[in-house]
């Protein structure tokens, strides 16, 4: 085994760790933060990331064509799935007033409510 070969197993374990540490750590965040919004953000975010860096490290461990196609499709539908998963979940919490027991700071969707009525809010 070359050189190179055995830097991208080392880049590739390394980065396979730093992103189960990056999911862990959202998990975490799912389970200790308060309200619906703030969940959805710890559910996406660090979630998306820690994929893509399990993603990177597969594929440096891995090194082929067909391998390395199949997880750029993995990481596209992660990053076109994901957003939208948790847009969709938060307008649903904002819609059914479950946004938290201390409300919004700043609310901009409240004038653009077409019905303009919404439970606890």
């Amino acid at each position: 085994m070359n050189a190179w070969a055995e830097a991208a197993d080392l880049a590739g374990a390394v980065l396979l760790f730093l992103g189960s540490l990056q999911s862990l750590l959202g998990v975490v965040g799912m389970l200790r933060f308060p309200d619906v919004l703030s969940r959805s953000h710890a559910a996406t975010k660090p979630q998306t990331l820690g994929m893509l860096l399990v993603l990177v490290g597969v594929a440096l461990r891995l090194r082929n064509g067909i391998d390395l196609g199949t997880l750029a499709l993995v990481a596209f539908f992660q990053f076109l799935t994901s957003p939208v998963a948790s847009h969709l979940v938060a307008r649903s919490a904002y819609r059914t007033g479950q946004t938290g027991s201390r409300g919004l700071l700043r609310d901009d969707l409240d004038p653009q409510l077409s019905d303009g009525e919404r439970p606890g809010g």
